[in-house]
């Protein structure tokens, strides 16, 4: 009986110690996040003030500038455990006669950058299957180059990206330049980096270890 009261104590301590290492971590959470917020507001306010200085703005319906630059930077500053980045961002910008055309631009040269970045992660990849020695050096440096001339291809793998920020310009001459900002997870483009070096090793006949397909399977 005595033992049963003892685990019973023992149980509701561990419980609460539980539940009060929950409630630190929550608090720190709601502290971070609002630090994040205050950081990201004040560089907002501060490049909105400037952006509207040289002349750009939105057209009716979007958000303010403030608003777009503030949800611009809490997606740039946000970080992993590892301290990289959770999103990759594209930012481009393009001149034309037209909002549209200009728009359609600088949206395609935002996503190439994205694209590019793609290849970068895939180099990473590659390197580190070097390191494990799970992949030859000259097959590595094949590889590589094929992820590089790939950037075109991966643009079109990124599928719909989220419209961060949007602004415009009207010139001397009345064109319009437009700037576009784009962003996406950077799981997203780690995952399809890893499907390109994964069906590429494939298509030159590469046998894969378990190692290998488990360290190349996309994760949703």
């Amino acid at each position: 009986m005595k033992n049963l009261k003892f685990m019973s104590v023992v149980l509701m301590l561990a419980v609460s110690l539980g539940v009060t290492a929950q409630s630190v971590r929550t608090e720190k959470m709601k502290e971070a996040k609002k630090e994040l917020k205050e950081k990201a507001s004040k560089e907002a306010r501060k490049a909105a003030k400037k952006f509207k200085k040289d002349g750009w703005e939105v057209t009716p319906g979007q958000l303010p500038l403030e608003r777009q630059l503030d949800r611009s930077y809490m997606l740039e500053l946000q970080v992993d455990d590892d301290l990289k980045p959770l999103f990759a961002m594209g930012e481009a910008m393009s001149i034309g006669e037209t909002y549209d055309a200009a728009k359609i631009q600088a949206t395609e040269l935002a996503r190439m950058q994205i694209a590019g970045k793609i290849s970068s992660e895939a180099k990473g990849i590659v390197e580190n299957l070097v390191a494990n020695k799970q992949l030859a050096a000259g097959e590595a440096a094949s590889i590589t180059t094929t992820m590089v001339e790939n950037t075109s291809i991966f643009s079109a793998k990124l599928g719909q990206l989220t419209d961060v920020v949007e602004c415009y310009r009207t010139l001397a001459n009345k064109n319009k330049e437009v700037m576009v900002r784009l962003a996406t997870k950077r799981s997203a483009i780690q995952e399809i980096a890893k499907t390109a070096i994964r069906e590429e090793l494939e298509k030159r006949g590469v046998e894969l270890s378990k190692e290998m397909k488990e360290y190349l399977s996309a994760r949703k």
